[in-house]
């Protein structure tokens, strides 16, 4: 593990945002043609897809995702990233492996080595994955345009998993829904500037923009019923230059998850009408601007899958060492790989926080306070048993679906 260990911290101190992995789909590529695999490189912009064909049987596809975030790094490690790049709109930021991304992509560079050495104990073909723009729920779909499906062998089944705030050599499995559908939109309410003395002569879009982000919070509190998941954010709220000056347009960035269908379009339908409900209201002559970025359905793992996995996890790693956490409201699109061939997908999460300060905080009822989670600027899983366990469990699923789908 001392070459995947490196791999690692080069990989965190050199994140790339979405769709700019280049060098990550550099190394990516380079450790796949040293196996002897079939390498196809620039799927869908930066994608990289390596194929490890071993005879007649099933074809298993491994996924892992490559890009980091617009993060400063607070963890202090001496690997930490210390990156600045220009966001797809312009702007100057630090970027951090924020998510574990850089954990995925070892993990299954060092699964695929594994298998490779492995070609004598199974049959059939296996197809790493190694996706960009996850964060901008972006990049699988667009590596299924560019026609990733007929550039390698078409799945009968989909694997992938995410490192998250769980003790270290835990993996938590999830029948049906894993985690939920996200929706992207952004807002522009367009008002009329002025000076800020006579507000008389102005349609002020900061109030109404500020009014809309207090209404929105009422959609999940009263109009999805107590108990579903929904969540409604507003991340983004950009307007104006100066104190003095009411700006003529107001921006506000909305984000949305859910998991049942039928939910989804009632939050997408409630955003929109209070949206330019709080225009009019606001006496704007010019109606607001809504437009859905991006949109990723929910991640639905397949049941009769998952209990094959489970029983080949607990097998390999015993059972206190293979949990169902349940579903979270974190979004993916992953999914997006599985049903665009019509096959089912199994994705797990595997802990990366250290055992032991995970158990004192969870004495102490302090696990979300103690443990920073995902997108966190202090995000650091520890790289072992961390490294080690990743790889074990992508070994494990890709050959429990060979012999089970071959037998």
């Amino acid at each position: 593990m001392t070459s995947l260990t490196r791999l690692y911290k080069d990989l965190h101190a050199h994140p790339e945002l979405a769709f700019e992995e280049h060098r990550t789909a550099a190394i990516v590529a380079e450790r796949m043609s040293a196996l002897g695999l079939q390498v196809v490189e620039g799927i869908g912009g930066t994608a990289v897809a390596a194929v490890l064909a071993n005879g007649p049987g099933p074809t298993v596809w491994l996924r892992a995702d490559m890009d980091g975030l617009p993060v400063a790094e607070l963890t202090g490690l001496d690997y930490a990233s210390t990156v600045i790049a220009m966001t797809a709109d312009g702007v100057e930021t630090p970027v951090m492996h924020a998510c574990g991304h850089d954990m995925h992509v070892t993990w299954l560079i060092g699964a695929m080595e594994q298998l490779a050495a492995q070609r004598d104990g199974f049959s059939g073909t296996i197809v790493a994955v190694f996706q960009p723009a996850e964060e901008a729920i972006a990049g699988a779909q667009a590596m299924v345009d560019d026609g990733l499906l007929t550039k390698v062998p078409r799945p009968d089944v989909v694997l992938g998993q995410h490192v998250g705030p769980l003790p270290a050599g835990v993996i938590s499995l999830t029948s049906g829904a894993v985690m939920a559908a996200a929706d992207d939109i952004s807002v522009v309410m367009h008002g009329q500037g002025g000076h800020g003395s006579t507000p008389q002569r102005t349609i002020d879009p900061v109030l109404a923009a500020a009014s809309t982000v207090v209404r929105l919070q009422g959609i999940v509190s009263r109009e999805i019923t107590p108990g579903e998941l929904a969540v409604v954010t507003v991340g983004r709220l950009q307007a104006g230059t100066k104190s003095n000056i009411i700006p003529a347009d107001a921006t506000l960035g909305v984000n949305i998850r859910t998991i049942d269908p039928a939910s989804r379009e009632r939050v997408l339908a409630a955003v929109e009408r209070i949206v330019r409900a709080e225009a009019t209201a606001s006496g704007m002559t010019t109606e607001p601007d809504i437009t859905l970025l991006a949109s990723a359905p929910a991640t639905m793992n397949y049941p009769d899958e998952v209990e094959r996995l489970r029983t080949a996890f607990v097998d390999a790693f015993g059972e206190r060492a293979v949990i169902d956490y349940g579903t979270i409201s974190g979004s993916e699109d992953v999914s997006v790989l599985s049903s665009s061939a019509s096959v089912p997908l199994v994705f797990w999460f595997t802990g990366g926080a250290d055992p032991v300060a995970f158990a004192a905080a969870t004495a102490a009822g302090r696990v979300e306070i103690d443990i920073p989670s995902n997108h966190s600027p202090y995000f650091a899983p520890v790289i072992e048993p961390t490294l080690q366990r990743g790889v074990e469990a992508l070994v494990v699923a890709a050959r429990t679906f060979l012999a089970f789908t071959a037998g």
